[in-house]
């Protein structure tokens, strides 16, 4: 790992701090708290999201539009419509819209609308998006492999800050084992590993180390008692009835409960959660 010379700390208090917009940061005292349906699959959907969590609060939001699914079958994503709801939602609602690419060409269509880039665990090792995502001027989500070591994630990480873009977020989203409950093993241990070895914010998904709903929420508080920076959390108007990820999709009224409850965990590991600042402007009723 000595070859990560842009990603290790160079001393102790070494912390990046990025920035997701002017008012919504992730690295310092402010945690990051994301929320947002695997998949945009309507204007209507991304409203009710925006619009109840806003006032949770939630400091950003998530929803993917091009999807990387197993089966060729499954929905594949809104693509650009999607991102135009997204971009809609970020003007009304004040929230900084985080969202993946998953091939070099989505990257101009995906900068443009959306503010945080995100990299799935598949694309963890796809180095020649690494270093074109490292050519963009917006922050990058890096998620780790479902099979990485950490050694292979913070490289992964490397890739970007060697290409020109300083600000990215690592993100842990557990990783496989031979353990069929829970969807993944969320490792925690790597999310204190990682802030002892690296500036770089870093985040956890509960919801894709989950696979399942009722194990999200106490994943999401032992993740911020761990020293996470954040998380990011699959919430959607209706769970059963999300086009992915159903299973482990919380209903937006879990997810607001669940931010209440960050809060307290916040206040004992001294962090704060901000309130979110710009008054949404509705266009429809």
């Amino acid at each position: 790992m000595q070859k990560a010379k842009l990603a290790l700390k160079a001393h102790a208090d070494h912390q990046t701090v990025v920035n997701l917009s002017s008012t919504v940061t992730v690295g310092g005292s402010d945690l990051l708290i994301v929320g947002g349906p695997c998949s945009v699959e309507s204007q209507a959907q991304m409203e009710a999201v925006a619009s109840r969590l806003r006032v949770a609060p939630i400091q950003a939001i998530r929803g993917g539009v091009y999807k990387p699914r197993t089966s060729p079958y499954d929905f594949q994503g809104m693509g650009l419509d999607g991102l135009e709801i997204l971009a809609g939602v970020r003007d009304r609602y004040g929230l900084p819209v985080i969202t993946e690419v998953m091939a070099i060409s989505q990257i101009e269509a995906i900068a443009t609308h959306a503010d945080v880039l995100q990299v799935g665990s598949r694309n963890m090792q796809n180095f020649d998006l690494l270093k074109a995502v490292g050519q963009v001027d917006k922050p990058v989500l890096l998620k780790r492999g479902l099979a990485a070591t950490l050694e292979e994630f913070v490289m992964a990480a490397e890739y970007i800050l060697s290409h020109g873009n300083p600000n990215v977020i690592l993100c842990e989203r557990g990783i496989r084992s031979f353990d069929p409950f829970t969807r993944n093993v969320l490792d925690l241990g790597a999310v204190v590993a990682l802030k002892q070895i690296t500036h770089l914010p870093v985040v956890v998904d509960p919801s894709h180390a989950a696979g399942k709903r009722e194990l999200v929420a106490n994943l999401a508080k032992a993740a911020i008692a761990s020293g996470a920076d954040g998380v990011m959390v699959e919430c959607h108007p209706e769970p059963e009835e999300s086009v992915s990820d159903a299973r482990q999709t919380l209903s937006l009224e879990a997810m607001a409960e669940l931010v209440q409850e960050l809060g307290r965990i916040a206040n004992a590991v001294d962090r704060t959660i901000p309130q979110t600042g710009v008054m949404p402007q509705l266009s429809w009723v």
